[in-house]
């Protein structure tokens, strides 16, 4: 209610309803007093001139046409004379007529007239126009009134005067030609009827149309506010009041004994669709606030799970570099970016023995949890087979057929896996459908290797691996990747592709392996330009940097030797 009363008076709907009837009922008030005014006006004008004309025939019927040349020649003198004006003096009297005259025009231009009679009325005090008085014509339009009763044999002509400031100005002039035996016309007899009592019904009639139209403005004024303020109004107010409320309370929980819109909006019209509508919404908008607690907490526990099992992974994986400071006969180092939270490819270094190193990497098809999930189960099972004793074959081999019988799951990976003999530099590999190995003789560049492939890990039981050696002699380089690396995209999807990797790596041939593969990544940042990145990205590069003299002759070193020539 407080927000409501901050509202102001202008801004309500009340009174923009209220405003609005008004303005209708003022607009047709006026409009109805204008035709109004129009319709007495032109009733009455038209009932003027019929009583003037009424009048004028009376009179006319007075004076004999063939008479008005006698009477002219009386002086006005005459008992004849004197008995005509007294006759139409008595009648302009009883008629309510200003004064009735009978006038000569010059018939040669029709400017002036010759007054031959002129009565006095009861408001005159003396004759304005006696006999033989000549004056100019009125005006034009008299003059063309003249021409037509004398010319076109006209016999009735009306002239309103109805313009000016001055009421008593104002008046109705109905001519009527006088014609002798001959048919001309002699003389015109003119009837001026006042229009004061004309305005003065008019102004009665106004006033009473204004009383009338007032009265029924305010009855019909208060009887829609009444209507509006029960069908639109009041309910308006109910629906605003529920959204404040909602608004400030929120949806809380559900409340079946909260009074609704629908329990006091009862109308069948868009407004009491409008209520419903807006319970049915607040239903909603509790239920879709209760889901999204749901969600959040549900999105929560997952966002935990992710970052664990995101730290779960990187623990499993080497990430202290150098992997072993206190050997000088090889350099090593690994990265690996997940797409996601937590990844499926992965990579492995650990020392078989004192003069074996084993590399790892892997990418496992798929992404998220169920990729990280069969990555650290292939990552444990390849070490356990290593570190038995088995080669690269051997050990994919026997992971292979131990994926294939306990997996329900489609996934596979590919790995690349080789041993380095550190004492002879010999690597033995083998390849489980993974990337070529990018290799650098000790002068040269970084090349392809291309390898013969296996079929992948975990895709079909039984299948056999074969090993290959690479000879690598101080200062050779190994660099092994997953896929995320070559096909890594640029805004306009266009891949990185082997070539650009291989030539990205020879501008940083001569660096220890982190510098390959930092120099790498930011160079794959730079190409991406922020898009989102699609895989998994992880590097790995060794560096040979030949036998030290750290091995000493001991049981131990005799296996390896029976391996490394094995």
């Amino acid at each position: 209610m407080e927000e409501q009363n901050k509202i102001g008076l202008k801004n309500r709907i009340a009174f923009k309803t209220i405003v609005g009837v008004v303005i209708v009922i003022l607009a047709f008030s006026a409009l109805t007093c204008f035709e109004g005014y129009r319709s007495i006006t032109k009733l009455l004008t038209e009932q003027y001139g019929r009583e003037a004309e009424r009048t004028a025939r009376s009179a006319a019927a007075m004076v004999d046409g063939d008479d008005i040349y006698r009477l002219s020649q009386s002086g006005g003198k005459t008992s004849e004379y004197m008995h005509i004006w007294n006759s139409m003096s008595s009648l302009c009297n009883s008629s309510g007529s200003m004064f009735i005259y009978v006038i000569q025009p010059d018939t040669t231009d029709y400017a002036h007239i010759t007054f031959l009679f002129s009565t006095i009325n009861y408001r005159s005090e003396f004759d304005l126009y006696p006999f033989g008085y000549v004056r100019e014509t009125t005006n034009d339009e008299y003059r063309e009134k003249y021409r037509n009763m004398y010319e076109n044999g006209s016999k009735y002509e009306l002239v309103i005067r109805d313009k000016g400031y001055i009421e008593t100005d104002k008046h109705i002039t109905v001519m009527i030609p006088l014609k002798g035996s001959d048919g001309k016309t002699k003389a015109i007899l003119c009837v001026q009827r006042q229009l004061d009592s004309l305005y003065a019904s008019r102004r009665v009639f106004v006033s009473e149309l204004l009383g009338l139209m007032m009265g029924m403005m305010l009855f019909v004024a208060i009887g829609l506010i009444i209507y509006l303020g029960r069908t639109i109004i009041n309910p308006v107010r109910s629906i605003e009041a529920e959204a404040r409320r909602f608004a400030h309370e929120g949806p809380g929980p559900q409340d079946d004994n909260r009074e609704k819109l629908t329990d006091t909006i009862k109308s069948k019209d868009e407004i009491g669709s409008l209520a419903v509508a807006i319970d049915h919404m607040e239903v909603q908008i509790r239920e879709y606030v209760d889901d999204i607690k749901k969600i959040t907490a549900e999105k929560e526990r997952i966002s935990a799970e992710l970052d664990l099992a995101k730290r779960i992974q990187e623990d499993a994986l080497p990430s202290i570099f150098p992997a072993y400071p206190d050997r000088d006969d090889f350099d090593i180092y690994a990265s690996m970016t997940p797409a996601k939270e937590v990844g499926g490819d992965f990579y492995d270094l650990f020392m078989v023995d004192d003069s074996h190193l084993a590399v790892v990497i892997a990418d496992v098809s798929g992404k998220g949890i169920p990729a990280a999930l069969f990555m650290m189960v292939s990552k444990m099972m390849i070490k356990n087979q290593v570190m038995s004793g088995s080669d690269p074959a051997s050990a994919l081999y026997s992971v292979n057929n131990q994926i294939c019988k306990n997996k329900n799951e489609e996934m596979f990976v590919t790995v690349w896996l080789g041993i380095l003999d550190l004492k002879t530099g010999i690597m033995t590999a083998s390849n489980a459908g993974h990337e070529f190995p990018v290799v650098k003789e000790p002068d040269g560049d970084f090349e392809v290797l291309k390898d013969k492939h296996g079929f992948v890990v975990g895709g079909m039981e039984g299948m056999k691996y074969t090993n290959y050696q690479i000879e690598m002699k101080k200062g050779s380089k190994v660099f092994v990747y997953t896929d995320g690396l070559a096909e890594a995209q640029d805004v306009n999807d266009q891949f990185y592709g082997i070539e650009r990797v291989v030539e990205t790596l020879n501008t940083e041939k001569e660096g220890s392996p982190q510098e390959i593969i930092e120099g790498m990544k930011k160079v794959i940042d730079e190409f991406e330009e922020g898009t989102p990145q699609f895989d998994d990205l992880t590097m790995l590069c060794v560096e040979y940097k030949g036998h030290s003299g750290f091995f000493s002759i001991s049981p131990q070193n005799i296996l390896s030797d029976i391996f490394g020539a094995d």
